[in-house]
């Protein structure tokens, strides 16, 4: 009768299984790729709209924070309208031009801009001080 008992136990631990399987439900750990200048991505959600591409007017929603201590610099939060901008002509940081383009509007993206690839070694002062590196969450919300 003790084996008896045992088996629905080890019936159990398979039951636990299927709340492993919801993982996949959500996204899978995101994939951090390294990026020209040294910008890392991690695609936090797949977008299934169009493709950012160089040339792209692109608009998108963003929290940007302080690698060092996690604190929010900027975010479009505030603001309701999302940050509208021309991919790859330098309108914005290098991190964004090189770290948006192939995003898919309904993506989201963490982008780690290193100094080189965001303010430099001047920063700008007085929310991002000098040599930051940077992270920011991105929501793709439209390219034309």
């Amino acid at each position: 009768e003790q084996k008896a008992a045992q088996t629905p136990a080890k019936d159990q631990k398979p039951a636990q299984t299927p709340g492993k399987e919801q993982k996949p439900q959500t996204p899978a750990k995101p994939v951090k790729k390294v990026l020209p200048h040294d910008i890392v991505i991690e695609d936090l959600v797949e977008g299934s709209g169009k493709v950012a591409k160089r040339g792209s007017r692109v608009s998108a929603l963003y929290v940007g924070r302080l690698a060092s201590n996690n604190k929010v610099f900027d975010s479009t939060k505030p603001r309701d309208p999302p940050f509208q901008f021309v991919l790859g002509r330098g309108e914005v940081i290098k991190g964004w031009d090189v770290g948006i383009e192939g995003m898919k509007v309904g993506g989201k993206r963490r982008i780690t801009v290193p100094a080189k690839a965001g303010y430099g070694a001047s920063g700008s002062p007085p929310v991002i001080p000098p040599n930051a590196k940077l992270v920011f969450d991105v929501e793709l919300k439209n390219v034309n």
